[in-house]
């Protein structure tokens, strides 16, 4: 008789995943992760670049890290998510583990497997864990959905080829078509 699967994980379980297999920790609960698509990585590179750019440019502090990286979103060990992008602002929150607490800016880029995901667990997730701003941003329907969750406002839906102000910077626009040109 096999043995039941285990109903609650933790984070020591993420770090025992076979190498190459990644996986987000939920409230306790395992979603694995596809393999992202082209598109998928092209919207990451980009993004991720012209963050760091803009910040580079002004002079900022904040830090952008894309997928894979670490994010301890609560402080316990039922938590852990790799967004696709992340720009963490509190420098106190980088440990060598990854960000220990919420980024300031979440930037996620829906695939078929993880529309879910995005749209309603993580948005729950992030919303509650204290992340400023949040970005799903849909290939598949070419929008983008903006959550500035320190207004406490309904998000706002933009199309691809919307100018969209980033909202923990007063002054950068960034319009999803032109980084796929």
């Amino acid at each position: 008789m096999p043995l039941p699967e285990k109903t609650s994980y933790t984070i020591n379980d993420i770090y025992r995943l076979p190498e190459g297999e990644r996986a987000e920790l939920i409230g306790g609960n395992m979603h694995m992760m596809a393999p992202p698509s082209r598109i998928h990585q092209k919207l990451v590179i980009e993004l991720s670049a012209t963050l760091l750019s803009y910040i580079k440019a002004s002079g900022g502090s904040c830090e952008v890290y894309p997928a894979p990286f670490a994010v301890f979103i609560e402080q316990d060990d039922k938590n852990y998510v790799e967004p696709d992008v992340s720009v963490v602002c509190d420098k106190s929150k980088l440990s060598e583990r990854g960000c220990e607490g919420a980024p300031d800016l979440i930037i996620e880029v829906v695939s078929p497997s993880s529309r879910r995901m995005d749209y309603n667990t993580k948005n729950a997730l992030y919303s509650e864990a204290g992340v400023r701003e949040y970005w799903i941003v849909d290939p598949e329907k070419e929008r983008t959905t903006v959550y500035r969750y320190e207004e406490d406002a309904a998000p706002t839906i933009f199309s691809f080829s919307d100018i969209i102000q980033v909202g923990i910077y007063g002054d950068l626009q960034i319009i999803i078509s032109d980084l796929l040109k």
